[in-house]
């Protein structure tokens, strides 16, 4: 059992703080997310209870009586430190305010990391000279949706009421944003309201052009991609949705926007960037949908980024992906092949840490009619292409066509055809502890990710990987991730001065013309 603590507040007043046990009266008045009432409805209620000999030993130190309050004097509760059944450990409750210090990562000399702790808005000082080459910055952002955030109040009871609004949040936010100045924004959990009314015209007075897919059905948010006009000029725009109402499996309704840009260079040859953003569906015992959804994605982004010389132009890739590093789903990313075969369906994004009583992924995990094939990519461009001769094909062309086709949809492995990095190594190189990207009061982990490609050591070999890509990307530097124990100093997130449960993800890049 816990004792109840009192702590002095000048006049008369006090702070209790609650374990297990509530014993509030019935009609103490509300401020806010505080509560007060009357001493000796207090007194009344508890001074014979379990805070009897806690409240004694502190008013004697204090040489108080209790009939010395008087009728008047109010006892606050404060919610900064009152608990309940579900609520965050003691240990991770309001240490502190403050703020949370990020510091810029270089990757220079060979890609040995340079660290320094810098005031600049993205990181403008760079490893070497730059001409004849195209530097950019990217941000993926969850900036947390209102109505997601009211749906889920659960994951936020280590917050103040206050920072909680959207009228709070928004500003901090955007301050966020306009510091760190990224030519490239990608955002998820972009509530569509917000979206028409603060977000977009908020960003395009920045210098942003917005483009937004909203989620199918009645969710109320959706992906954004925002680029700097003075960067780049934009070349099409392909949103992607999960959800098929003729596939079964496909009943959700997250999203994906792909889009072709243009770099703003002196240089005629530089190649478009394709840059893509998600967020994957949240149930960590849907592995088949996760699996299905990024394939659609992939699918997406080959098609987009395809060349006419068969090469695929540098590619980022960024979003919430519900999955965890080392994940199957993220090994799949990173390696280009997954052997799927026996993997049970909770295991794929490594959210759940039991497989126990959870059916095995099914072969092939999505049924033909879906036109994806088991190398992430539109059937039609994998059917081979006859010169026709005034007929149609013959019937030994139309053969070793199915037969193709069979072969690839009774396998259990997965393949694209991309040469993927992460920008972050997920873990602190000194102490091994998880780096986070996301926290709140259920879990702090890593989801968040920004891919891209890059020409890597013996690259031709691996599997996945036989498609040439026109100037691989390099890492320039990016924005140091977090502990949990960090964002506890400042009660987790969002706090006073981090206004998402999510922590923005940034990187600058380099393309060689």
């Amino acid at each position: 059992m816990e004792a109840w603590r009192c702590v002095r507040r000048g006049y008369g007043r006090c702070v209790v703080g609650r374990g297990r046990y509530p014993m509030l009266p019935h009609h103490q008045k509300s401020l806010g997310r505080d509560w007060t009432t009357p001493w000796e409805n207090l007194q009344r209620c508890c001074w014979n209870r379990h805070i009897s000999s806690c409240m004694r030993t502190q008013f004697q130190s204090w040489n108080w009586r209790p009939d010395n309050l008087s009728q008047t004097s109010l006892i606050h509760l404060s919610s900064y430190i009152m608990n309940s059944e579900g609520d965050e450990p003691s240990s991770k409750r309001r240490k502190h305010q403050g703020t949370i210090k990020r510091h810029w990562e270089y990757m220079c000399n060979h890609n040995k990391e340079k660290t320094k702790i810098l005031g600049e808005k993205n990181g403008d000082a760079v490893c070497d000279n730059s001409e004849n080459k195209f530097d950019f910055s990217v941000m993926s952002y969850n900036i947390l949706s209102q109505d997601l955030l009211e749906d889920n109040s659960h994951l936020y009871r280590h917050c103040r009421q206050p920072v909680l609004h959207w009228s709070f949040r928004f500003p901090n936010i955007l301050k966020e944003i306009k510091h760190f100045d990224a030519d490239v924004l990608c955002l998820q959990e972009v509530q569509e309201d917000h979206y028409g009314t603060e977000i977009r015209p908020s960003l395009e007075s920045l210098g942003y052009h917005c483009e937004y897919k909203m989620r199918t059905g009645k969710k109320p948010d959706g992906c954004a991609i925002c680029f700097k006009h003075s960067k780049f000029s934009l070349l099409s725009v392909n949103p992607v949705e999960f959800f098929r109402p003729n596939v079964p499996l496909l009943d959700r309704d997250n999203v994906g926007l792909v889009l072709l840009l243009q770099p703003k260079s002196p240089s005629a040859a530089s190649p478009a960037i394709c840059v893509a953003n998600t967020h994957l569906l949240y149930n960590p015992r849907r592995g088949d949908i996760k699996l299905t959804q990024l394939a659609m994605l992939l699918a997406e982004i080959s098609s987009v980024a395809h060349q006419k010389d068969g090469s695929f132009c540098p590619i980022v890739i960024c979003g919430d992906f519900n999955s965890v590093p080392g994940s199957p789903l993220y090994s799949f990313i990173k390696e280009g092949k997954l052997n799927y075969e026996g993997l049970a369906i909770g295991k794929v994004s490594g959210q759940e840490q039991s497989s126990r009583g959870q059916r095995i992924l099914s072969i092939p995990i999505w049924p033909p009619n879906l036109g994806i094939s088991q190398n992430c990519v539109y059937e039609v461009q994998q059917v081979p292409k006859v010169e026709k001769t005034g007929s149609d094909l013959t019937q030994t062309q139309v053969d070793k066509t199915e037969v193709l086709v069979t072969d690839e949809k009774l396998s259990s492995n997965l393949q694209h055809h991309f040469s993927l990095s992460s920008v972050y190594s997920h873990y602190f190189p000194e102490t091994g502890i998880p780096e986070v990207t996301t926290c709140h009061s259920r879990s702090a982990i890593t989801v968040d990710y920004i891919f891209y490609s890059a020409e890597k050591e013996g690259v031709a070999g691996q599997q996945g990987a036989g498609v040439a890509l026109v100037g691989g990307l390099k890492l320039l530097a990016r924005l140091s991730l977090l502990t949990e124990q960090d964002l506890w100093t400042v009660n987790g997130l969002p706090n006073e001065n981090n206004s998402s449960d999510h922590l923005p993800l940034l990187a600058k890049f380099r393309l060689d013309l």
